[in-house]
């Protein structure tokens, strides 16, 4: 069980390097992406192309960007980088935001983070809080630098603990306009105080000895050990939530042969760069608008209640959706208020 709880837990570099050497894109010259795998119901009328960017370490991001259906080139649209859940793929339940605010006449971009998907890096499967929150910023170079895009009306998108970073990308690019964190998780503090703040210093020191030991073990094999994503067979004590991410990663709702969420999981070391770095610290100075979005029932409803107690300013709201769970918040079109969404968007992203 304890092993379920840990699993179920840019700024451009240099003004003077062109734009070609930062931000990579390499777009099919067709309305569709090479190898389509998406687990979501596609809308052929969405026009997507895969695209590739880097972040200021030069790791390149894959990505699959939306237009509007009745695309003008010849416009300047508002934008929205779309990531997340922690441990999926873009092929999951950031393209399906992502298509759907595409349908209601914004640019999307769904991409994977770095270590992970289709995006480069090494060693695999590493989560970071400054390289993830990076992400985010690169990903606002990648649209602000499209033709067809307003670099003045750029916003993310976060789905659980990518609204974690999201929000911390807001803090740190004031380029961004507006952030919305669907059923947030603060990787962070569920990282270095477990669930419901259960761990206290004591604990955190034996986490970081156990992590420790473990970077030594991969240190001497050359390979890095992975924590093992939702388990394939359910404990009959598993907790609700746990039985809630199996019902999406592990069956064809939501399945995905590149999540990791669905198969190996994250690299084990992964967790030690979040102890020492909280993801919020300086989330009260975000002065663009702020939209968190939380299910009624979700475990980690918890998340989003504290963050927004620590956003300033009359431009910040909190919505708690009627019945709804963590991983209803992924797909289920009855539960995501996308209306919200798309006005939330219209206004700030003007």
């Amino acid at each position: 069980m304890k092993r379920l709880l840990v699993t179920a837990v840019a700024l451009l570099g240099a003004v003077g390097i062109a734009a070609a050497d930062n931000i990579q894109k390499k777009e099919t010259e067709m309305n569709s992406i090479a190898n389509d795998t998406r687990i979501f119901k596609t809308d052929p009328a969405i026009p997507v192309q895969d695209i590739r960017f880097r972040n200021r370490f030069g790791i390149e991001l894959a990505g699959h960007l939306y237009r509007p259906k009745e695309f003008d080139p010849a416009k300047k649209y508002a934008a929205i980088a779309v990531s997340g859940p922690f441990g999926a793929v873009k092929e999951q339940s950031s393209g399906l935001y992502a298509q759907e605010l595409a349908r209601r006449g914004f640019v999307t971009l769904a991409f994977d983070p770095s270590f992970t998907g289709e995006s480069s890096g090494e060693p695999r499967f590493v989560a970071s809080p400054d390289l993830n929150t990076e992400d985010f910023s690169a990903a606002v170079d990648c649209l602000s630098l499209l033709p067809y895009v307003d670099a003045e009306k750029v916003g993310i998108l976060g789905i659980c603990g990518w609204g974690g970073f999201a929000l911390n990308a807001a803090a740190n690019d004031p380029r961004i306009k507006g952030t919305a964190a669907v059923t947030m998780y603060d990787m962070s503090r569920v990282s270095a105080n477990g669930y419901f703040d259960s761990m206290n210093a004591d604990g955190r020191y034996e986490l970081r000895r156990q992590l420790c030991a473990q970077r030594l073990r991969d240190a001497k094999s050359g390979k890095y050990e992975t924590a093992g994503g939702v388990p394939d067979v359910l404990p009959e004590d598993a907790p609700q939530f746990v039985r809630d991410y199996f019902a999406y990663y592990k069956t064809p709702r939501g399945y995905h042969p590149r999540s990791l969420n669905s198969n190996q999981g994250w690299n084990k070391t992964s967790t030690l760069a979040f102890l020492n770095a909280p993801l919020l610290t300086y989330s009260s100075e975000i002065r663009s608008a702020c939209l968190l979005v939380h299910g009624e029932k979700a475990h980690s409803r918890y998340f989003s209640e504290d963050a927004f107690k620590k956003l300033t300013g009359d431009n910040k709201e909190l919505l708690i959706v009627p019945g709804a769970s963590h991983v209803d918040l992924y797909d289920n079109f009855e539960k995501i208020p996308f209306d919200k969404l798309e006005q939330f968007y219209t206004r700030y992203l003007k």
